[in-house]
């Protein structure tokens, strides 16, 4: 799902005067594509989790049903139980009054109101035996009926269950899918633009911006490796969305100054902050609090680094479109021009 930006139609000044500051952010195209493709990834990324829930969701849903379908199956059984049970007595009575039937000679003295015991004792039998049988029958086809209708049931909520399952994995597969090839695309973007791989040929995994968030879990300075994506600047790296924005930065930088942007220092570990913390006190942030640790942070060189250059003017004029700052602390307590830090709800603007 590639994110589309709008090409103006107009005069560029006319356009400038009707457009929002954050619209122009928007339309704005980076070097290279990358924003592009971040934002496509993390919105399919965004698409795929709703899936994922509503998936899951599904699933609680359906071993709710087939709770149900355990129970309307164990009911049938019990009502087999009772049809057979309601049988024997029927059963019974007929056999009973096939071993004393009602001959013509019992029969005629009923009726003349001179029956015996035995013929009394017989029609009453027989009586009863019409009587149970209509009952059970009644009975029987009303149990007969909800057997069936709990059949139905059941296979409902199954094949039901089945298909919605079935749809909803689908459709979470394709989505990954999808995420799968927008990541690969942007990896791929980096590579192209001197994001180093590795032996085997595939682009560091650290650079999947969807996982930029998870990195975020790891206490400051114990980042693993595999969560940082290198930078064009051999030895350095970041959090994902910082190198993306990063490079697209660089890229911008490149074609405005004919040369990258020099890179003394990215992510820091906690060993490593902490050896700069004791060797530099007043230039460097408590072990365990900079935004270095984070994988957050840089600090430049190549002109960079000096206050009022037309590197530093450049980049303070810039780098927010990249989602870039020059935080206000770093012009005063300590000064440190060098220092530069990506904010991830300013690179979510473009």
């Amino acid at each position: 799902m590639a994110a589309s930006f709008l090409v103006p139609s107009a005069s560029p000044q006319a356009q400038a005067q009707t457009r929002t500051p954050t619209q122009q952010v928007q339309e704005w195209r980076d070097p290279g594509n990358l924003t592009e493709l971040r934002k496509a990834a993390e919105r399919s990324a965004k698409e795929l989790e709703d899936a994922t829930k509503a998936l899951e969701k599904r699933r609680s849903t359906i071993a709710a049903s087939e709770k149900e379908l355990r129970t309307k199956l164990t009911a049938l059984q019990e009502l087999e139980r009772r049809l057979s049970v309601m049988r024997q007595p029927v059963s019974q009575m007929a056999e009973l009054l096939y071993e004393q039937p009602i001959s013509a000679d019992g029969v005629l003295p009923f009726l003349a109101g001179g029956a015996d015991e035995k013929t009394l004792r017989a029609v009453s039998d027989a009586t009863q035996i019409v009587t149970v049988r209509q009952q059970a029958v009644e009975q029987t086809s009303a149990l007969y009926k909800e057997t069936e209708r709990l059949a139905g049931e059941a296979q409902e909520l199954r094949a039901g269950n089945l298909l919605a399952e079935a749809q909803l994995s689908a459709e979470v597969d394709t989505l990954r899918q999808r995420s799968d090839k927008i990541v690969k695309s942007l990896t791929a973007a980096l590579v192209k633009l001197g994001i180093k791989v590795d032996k085997v040929g595939r682009a560091a995994l650290g650079c999947d911006p969807l996982r930029a968030a998870t990195a975020g879990d790891f206490p400051n300075g114990l980042i693993p490796k595999t969560m940082l994506c290198p930078l064009q600047q051999k030895g350095f790296s970041l959090r994902a969305d910082a190198t993306i924005a990063f490079v697209s930065l660089n890229e911008a930088y490149r074609k405005r100054f004919g040369k990258p942007i020099c890179v003394t220092d990215a992510y820091r570990n906690l060993a490593e902050q902490q050896s700069i913390y004791y060797r530099r006190p007043g230039f460097a942030a408590v072990p365990g609090r900079s935004n270095h640790g984070l994988g957050l942070a840089v600090d430049l060189c190549g002109g960079v680094e000096r206050a009022g250059s037309a590197e530093f003017v450049w980049m303070e004029k810039n780098s927010k479109r990249y989602g870039w700052f020059h935080p206000s602390w770093a012009y005063s307590s300590p000064f440190e021009p060098w220092h530069w830090e990506y904010d991830p709800k300013l690179g979510s603007l473009l």
